[in-house]
């Protein structure tokens, strides 16, 4: 089984931000894969089902971003999971043009605090994630203002790509081709 949580903030104040992005692609899964998100359980919002006949349960933290570690560590201790084999983070990143993603086996939060908590929570860097482009910040914002606001039509045409290139590099992730999925999406760059 696989948990795959996408990071974001609750309510609707921050429904689509740059921040909210891993919220989104989870969205977006549950749509392509008919997965209902409809239990309130692990502090977070989730559903369980099946991508490429491997069991899934999809989450949503409902902590706030920067204790995702709480949600996270929960699910994959009830479920007696290897974070390092079996749990996914989607999450958003700066340091990446909007739409386009990067797969890891494991690293550092750089700087992400909701990825920071998770390896406080689970007590380890070696879990996969996806990291799905926002933009850099211009040099007049503060960075949390940037983080929360949400993107142009143009960027957000391309972060809707992003969802679906994230969504596939999911399915491979399940069936244990995440070198795969690393080859096929590490080398994009757009712009």
């Amino acid at each position: 089984m696989y948990l795959i949580a996408g990071l974001g903030n609750p309510t609707k104040q921050y429904e689509h931000t740059r921040h909210n992005i891993g919220f989104d692609t989870i969205t977006y899964l549950a749509d392509h894969y008919h997965i209902s998100m409809n239990t309130k359980k692990f502090q977070g919002i989730c559903g369980s089902g099946y991508i490429e006949g491997q069991k899934v349960l999809l989450l949503m933290p409902q902590t706030y971003m920067n204790l995702s570690g709480q949600s996270v560590s929960e699910a994959a201790a009830f479920y007696k999971l290897d974070p390092a084999a079996e749990v996914i983070v989607i999450y958003d990143d700066i340091a990446l043009e909007p739409g386009n993603i990067r797969v890891r086996k494991k690293g550092s939060a750089g700087g992400h605090n909701g990825i920071k908590n998770i390896i406080a929570h689970l007590g380890t860097q070696e879990f996969q994630r996806i990291r799905i482009g926002v933009g850099e910040k211009p040099k007049e914002y503060d960075l949390a203002d940037y983080v929360l606001g949400r993107f142009s039509a143009e960027d957000r045409k391309l972060v809707e790509e992003a969802f679906a290139n994230a969504a596939d590099a999911v399915r491979l992730m399940v069936q244990g081709k995440t070198d795969e999925a690393m080859n096929l999406y590490n080398r994009k760059e757009r712009r």
